[in-house]
Order: C-alpha cells, then structure tokens, then sequence
C-alpha cells in the first residue's frame, strides 16, 4: 500500500506554512540524539546534507533539494545543495532558533539548550503555526514507502516519532494530531517522484524533455468562442469551418503554446470582452510522458501573453506554413538552450525571406537548392529534396525533378528550374500552386538538415517528433492536386528519417482534400474538427465522426460544408423549389411550366433530376 498521490501533493500544502527548520534541522538533530544541557562533536551540515538527499531529492538528475515548507524564493521551493552551510547554518546560529541550541561558536560541538521546547513552541506561535502538523510531515517523509497494511493516522505519526526520538512532552508541546479516514490515504499504485515534477516547478538546473506534441489547447474569453477547447490527435487534426470562425485563429494559438512566440500578432481579447480572466492554457508531452497543464492569463496591465516559463517538456521540430506564404519554424536544437525562462527564439520568415534568404538565419530556396544540385558534397541532401517533391506530386500530372540551374535576364544569380514536358522553367515563373508546394518541401527537407547540423554541434541525438501546422493546405492547388496533396505530406516524414514521427494540424475548406485522405485516416491516430456559427453568435467548435462520403459531392452536402446541393446557388435554389412543388398535393400548372423554364436555364439535359421532373409534371396532366 503507498499513499496517494493527491494525498502527497495535499501534504505539500498542509507543510506550506511551516518553518522549514522543523522539517529539516530538528528531525536531523533529533535522529542524532543530541544531549539536552551539553554539546557533541556533530558534523551537522554534512548530516543535513545527507538527509536531504534521502528525503527531499525527487529529482536523482537535479543538483537541488526540493522543500515543501515556508520559502520567500522565486525557485518555488528549490534550494541548492549548500543550503545546509548557509541558510540552515544561518538558522541554526543567529536569531531566535539559534537559542535552541547549545553550539560554542567555530566548532562543530552541538546540543540541545535545557529549555529547547519552549523555544521552539515560542517559534511556531510567533509564526502563528502553532503546532507541527504530524501526519502530513510523515506522510512527506514516508512518501515512498510501501506500507504492509493500511495502517491509520496515530500509527504513521508514531511512526515518524520512533523513528526520529521525539519524546512525548515533544509530541505534547510541538505536534499537531491529524485524523484522517483510512481507507482515503492509500492505493495499490506505487508513488512516483517523477509524477510529482510534472507538478510542481522544475528545478532551477532540470533540463526540459525534448519531443513533445500538442495535447490540449483551450482559450477562455478569447477569440469568436467563449470556451473553446481543442485536442489534437497523435498523427492528423484536420479543422474545417466556415471563414471567420477561428481555424486560423486556432492554428496561431497552436504555434504560440508550442514555442511561446507569436508567428504574427499576438492573440488579443475581443474589445467587448467582459471576462477579466482571458487565459490559453496547453498541454505538451512526449509520447511517454504524462502531460502537464500550464495556464497562461492575458496581463490586462501591459497588454501582453507573458511567456510560459518551466516547461517541463519542449516540442520538436515545429513547422507552421502560413496561409499568406509566411513559414515559422521552431527547433529545439537550434533555437532552444537550456534557460530556466525558455525564452527562446523563433525563426518567423516572410514568403520573400523564404525564397531569398535571411542574413544569419536563412540562405532561402534559391541559393540552398543550386547550392545543394552542384556540390557534391550536398548529394545527400539533393537526393531527399528531390524525393520529397516526388512524393508531392500529383501522380496524373508531370512529376516534380529539378532541372538544371540557369541564369535569366535581371538575376546575377543562378536560378533552379523544374522540369515540364514543354521545357525547363525557372523557378521564379512558376504558378502559385507549384511555388507553395516546392517551398513547403524545401521547408522541410531544410529545417530536418539543419536540426541534424545543430544535434551534431550539441553532441545531441536528433529529434524523432516532427509537428507541422499548415493553413488552408488546398491554397493554390488544382483539383487533381487536392486530391493528393495531405496523403503525400503525411508520408513525407519517413523520407526524412524511418525514425521520424510526425503530428499533422492542418486547417482546410475544400471537400476534396477530405475525400484525399478517406483511405488514410485512421479513428486511433486522426480526428476531425469543425466550426460552425451558434444561433447566440458565438463559434463553437467540436470533435465529429470522420464519415466516408465517398464522392466529392456528398461531401459538398455533409455537415462540414452544409449546402443542400453540390451546384451553383442559381441551381440550388430553383431545385429546392421545384422539390417543394412536388410534394403539393394541386400544383399550379402555370407554376410547373415557370419552373421547368428556369430548369432548363441551370440543369444539363443529362441531369439526373430529369427522369423525376418530368414523370411529375406528367402526373399532373402537364406537358412539357
């Protein structure tokens, strides 16, 4: 049987108030045995040292001690490994606590003052404790210890008194009894410490696990919706929704708890917002790790997001591809050293900046690609660039291959081209859909290469998580493109890397790209996501059942896109209304001939509305 873990954590409140001399020095002295009247020889910073280390150390990696008590630190309870040579000797020596013991000065002889327990009670009312809390002490101390049977409260607190000599006037004068229910401080499921740092502030030296993904996204007071709560799936989110509802809105948020930067301006609160608490709150973790909530409120006094400060888990690779041609990337490798703020850069590129470079950041698709295609020691990388526009390439149009590189009139530069049946084209001349999917490739395939470059440098293993956010990934794209486009770029991962996994947040409004991806999408790693309008005017955004609708059309007339036919308005509308005639019982002949007139107007003569016009009208003595 092992305490709780919620108990565990309620002890840390309970013990919140107390000095910490009493959870630290007085248990050291006491398991010591120090004499009443006389001192010692007693190496006691070395003693409290070592007890530190036994019972408040939850992170074996950390050089830090973690208390639970009373602290005017901004480390939230953290105190470094010589606090038992400097804050507790400081204790232990001047003021009032200092009269507890008996302790010529300069040596290492110690022992209790004859009226000690008048002291120390004197200490806790000063303090307005009172009294030691017994059972929420012990149950910090024994957090980890398997008990046989699930003994009760007097037993746990006679424990701690056994094991550290408190006598009984002690117990009497200095502790406080707790009663407790039993059967509401034990579980079978062993304690973890390693449960206890997902909870309380990291260390000052804890490093951040790297590779995390995003598992929780909620804004409150933020944004069209009131509440609006979002998680993502392991491997595809897809967000649909009509325009002005937030899945921009949406993907910006996402970026932002990812990195803790703004890709664009930062999100702001409705003018009309009444909320004085607006807040984002997030969830970031590794594959095996237990995800931990940070919450951050909007600072209404500067107008700003402060940035989330120690987190416990740092993401990977984070690629954002922006709807206006704009890329933000994020690398933990690059952009991240170890800082106890994480207040760590982002790389924010325009859609120029991308294609030309950016001076100390970016050498842009241009020079990176004639670079990579003529050197031969860039072969490698050339290689995975090409397979990545292979793989993007709609499979019944002409495959993406570089040509060859060339100068044109204007550029003292060389310029890639792409290869097309009717000749090589300059890269700088091709069509918008052609540009964002060679640049979201190259994207790609660069942000992989530099983050082995940085591994490298670091004498770090690369990352194996990969978190792309793409807005409106049909922007440009051909039909025939559509249809391919989101199954090619889930696959591109294992191109950069076997080891590669991968978190896909795209946002889209085209019903072929759902159709694209009815044969990938997977209910245990992919969800579906949709906005729509509220009669109260607000956006309420929900998880769907992903539905094969098989034919483009139907998913024109499904509850993402929600229109009654898969036409033009024209048709849609005089259809509806020559649907309502046929369902009166005496229609108007002059009515039926009206409507046939504007069928004809929108309706191909192979329609296959037809065949039901016409054996309708027909059924009511018209001929058409």
């Amino acid at each position: 049987m092992y305490f709780r873990f919620e108990i565990v954590q309620e002890a840390i409140e309970k013990l919140r108030s107390l000095h910490p001399f009493f959870g630290i020095s007085y248990l050291v002295c006491k398991k010591a045995q120090l004499p009443i009247g006389k001192a010692i020889p007693f190496s006691i910073n070395h003693e409290e040292e070592a007890f530190l280390d036994t019972y408040y150390k939850p992170n074996p990696n950390s050089e830090y001690f973690f208390q639970p008590f009373r602290t005017s630190s901004r480390e939230g309870g953290w105190i470094v490994h010589k606090y038992p040579f400097s804050g507790s000797q400081s204790t232990r020596t001047r003021g009032r606590l200092g009269g507890a013991f008996v302790h010529p000065r300069n040596t290492n002889l110690w022992g209790w003052s004859t009226n000690y327990i008048d002291i120390l009670k004197q200490e806790l009312d000063i303090d307005k404790v009172h009294a030691i809390p017994a059972l929420w002490l012990a149950i910090w101390i024994y957090r980890n210890h398997n008990w046989q049977t699930a003994v009760g409260t007097k037993a746990i607190e006679d424990r701690l008194f056994s094991d550290f000599y408190v006598s009984r006037e002690e117990r009497e004068k200095l502790f406080l009894a707790t009663v407790y229910r039993k059967q509401e401080l034990y579980t079978d499921e062993a304690y973890s410490d390693k449960r206890l740092l997902q909870v309380i502030k990291p260390a000052p030296d804890s490093v951040p696990e790297v590779g995390g993904t995003l598992r929780l996204l909620e804004m409150k007071g933020l944004g069209p919706s009131a509440h609006l709560s979002f998680q993502p799936a392991e491997r595809l989110s897809i967000i649909t929704g009509d325009n002005g509802l937030g899945k921009t809105f949406i993907l910006e948020c996402a970026w932002w708890a990812l990195t803790g930067h703004w890709a664009g301006r930062a999100a702001f609160p409705n003018p009309d917002q009444s909320l004085p608490a607006v807040s984002i709150k997030f969830e970031i973790a590794a594959s095996k790790s237990r995800p931990e909530s940070i919450t951050i409120r909007y600072d209404w006094n500067t107008q700003q997001w402060p940035a989330p400060k120690g987190r416990p888990t740092l993401p990977g690779l984070v690629v954002y591809a922006r709807v206006d041609g704009s890329f933000a990337v994020w690398d933990p490798a690059r952009h991240s050293p170890i800082q106890r703020e994480q207040r760590v850069a982002a790389l924010v590129v325009s859609r120029d900046e991308v294609l030309n470079g950016l001076e100390g950041q970016i050498e842009g698709l241009l020079r990176d690609w004639v670079r990579w295609q003529n050197s031969s020691d860039q072969r490698e990388i050339f290689e995975t660039f090409c397979a990545v526009l292979e793989k993007l390439s709609p499979p019944d149009m002409s495959p993406l291959k570089p040509g060859r590189s060339i100068r044109i009139p204007g550029e003292a530069r060389e310029i890639p081209t792409l290869k097309h049946p009717y000749g090589d084209v300059p890269f700088t001349n091709e069509s918008a859909g052609v540009r964002r999917i060679v640049t979201l490739a190259y994207l790609l395939v660069w942000c992989w290469n530099e983050h082995k470059i940085y591994s490298k440098l670091s004498n770090r293993p690369p990352q194996r998580q990969l978190v792309v956010l793409i807005d409106e990934v049909e922007a440009h794209l051909h039909p025939k493109w559509q249809r391919v486009a989101l199954p090619a770029l889930l696959e591109v991962a294992t191109i950069l890397s076997n080891e590669l996994q991968y978190q896909a947040i795209v946002a889209t409004h085209s019903p072929l790209i759902l159709a694209s991806i009815e044969a990938e999408f997977s209910d245990s790693t992919d969800k579906l996501f949709h906005l729509r309008l509220t009669g109260g005017g607000l956006a309420e955004f929900t998880e769907i059942p992903f539905i094969r609708h098989g034919s483009v059309d139907r998913w024109l007339t499904s509850e993402i896109f929600e229109l009654r036919q898969a036409r033009s308005r024209e048709s849609e509308s005089i259809l509806e209304e020559a649907k309502k005639l046929m369902s009166t019982v005496k229609p108007d002949a002059g009515v039926i001939h009206r409507v046939s007139g504007e069928l004809r107007k929108v309706l191909p003569e192979d329609d296959q509305f037809w065949p039901r016009w016409l054996f309708f009208a027909e059924s009511k003595g018209v001929k058409l």
